[in-house]
């Protein structure tokens, strides 16, 4: 049992919280914390109890981060802050001798970038600290990264081809809203596709590959290639991997409004002069969007998410399709959030628990597919993402 620091108060941090809470076997202390800390009370009310504890504090000042840290001293801080803030948490956690737990990885607020060479460049650090630092422990990346690693376990000798696939097909009732920080969001999914394919990366503009996939209980969805940052831990992790893709799907409304805010400029992440003052358009657009934690109340529909792999089990062919459909209703009635925030939140919460539990905690910088993927499919199961599996199937890729 331990004290856990929650860092960041949107729809991801609210599930967090809500997940961390239920565990009283686990969690001893719970304090969540953000810039606002009126939204941390709201959620702190809403689950109750007096559970859990809320602060104030900026994630980009490493000293009032470590001040924080050395009052509520926490055996762990679970990041769901913006992937800016990653680096900040990390020195702050480092100067108070705090283990740490994130969602996403660093992504540099002046280039819509994607790499984790900037936190993997820690892991001496952390190392030598004896502290250990969990990255990407949410759905993508995270359970997806968890699915690949279980399968080699247990499936595979050697894994050729992955496929990771991510399907929305949930209705908000919305003309245009992100399911997350819509300037995370938007920089990620407007940005030039890339894929792995032997031994190299190949770069496609935007939305260039595409093709319709069958998502289980759902149908066929056009599903775009689109970069994510699991793709580059993975093949570094599973050598074997010749080819590994991540497929999303959009409709077309929300590629119409996509193009037309690129069009425009509204996605520019430059600062532009606007009455004597310089704004960020992509920040001035965040404010005027749907804000993503108020969607759960009115959507519908569900998330499919999975990994289809092919490759070598005792000298023949084989392929496997595991995966999990989140209900946006059923997260809602749940948490009060919509299931985008619900599949991302839950893992960071199970992250927490095998590192309290001493199942995932080794001094360094890890990915979360370099841990026993084991225990945390059996908890997957009993929170509130079940699994399903299929082997020797047609994967459509």
């Amino acid at each position: 049992m331990g004290k856990v620091l929650i860092i960041g108060a949107g729809g991801v941090g609210t599930v967090v919280a809500h997940k961390i809470a239920s565990l009283t076997t686990v969690f001893t202390d719970i304090m969540l914390a953000s810039r606002t800390k009126s939204k941390c009370d709201a959620i702190a009310d809403k689950i109750g109890g007096g559970r859990i504890k809320t602060a104030q504090v900026d994630a980009d000042n490493v000293p009032e981060l470590v001040k924080l840290l050395k009052s509520f001293k926490p055996d762990l801080v679970v990041n769901v802050a913006l992937p800016y803030q990653d680096l900040h948490i990390m020195d702050a956690c480092l100067e108070a001798g705090v283990n740490y737990l994130d969602t996403a990885n660093y992504e540099p607020p002046e280039e819509a970038h994607f790499e984790y060479s900037w936190q993997w460049a820690y892991h001496d650090r952390f190392e030598k600290a004896g502290l250990t630092a969990i990255l990407g422990c949410g759905f993508d990346p995270g359970v997806t990264s968890i699915y690949t690693a279980y399968a080699a376990k247990h499936h595979f000798d050697e894994m050729h081809f992955l496929d990771i696939v991510d399907c929305n097909a949930g209705d908000h009732g919305k003309a245009f809203a992100t399911n997350f920080n819509p300037e995370i969001n938007i920089r990620e999914v407007t940005q030039k596709g890339k894929y792995y394919e032997n031994g190299q990366w190949v770069i496609t503009e935007p939305h260039q590959i595409h093709k319709p996939l069958n998502y289980p209980g759902i149908g066929p969805k056009e599903s775009y290639v689109i970069y994510h940052e699991e793709l580059e831990s993975l093949v570094k992790n599973f050598p074997t991997i010749k080819r590994a893709r991540f497929w999303m799907t959009f409709g077309q409304e929300y590629l119409t409004h996509l193009r037309v805010i690129q069009n425009i400029g509204m996605a520019r992440i430059d600062p532009v002069l606007y009455e004597g003052k310089e704004i960020i358009p992509i920040q001035f657009l965040k404010a005027v969007l749907p804000n993503p934690g108020d969607l759960g109340e009115n959507y519908t529909g569900w998330t499919s998410i999975g990994c289809r792999i092919k490759g070598i089990y005792n000298g023949n062919e084989r392929s496997y399709y595991i995966w999990n459909n989140c209900s946006h209703e059923a997260a809602y009635k749940e948490t009060g959030t919509q299931a985008v925030s619900y599949t991302t939140g839950v893992p960071a919460a199970i992250g927490a628990m095998m590192f309290m539990k001493a199942l995932w905690k080794r001094p360094g910088v890890w990915n979360v597919e370099q841990f026993d993927p084991d225990p945390f499919m059996d908890e997957l199961n009993r929170l509130g993402l079940p699994w399903n599996e299929k082997f020797d199937i047609d994967l459509e890729l």
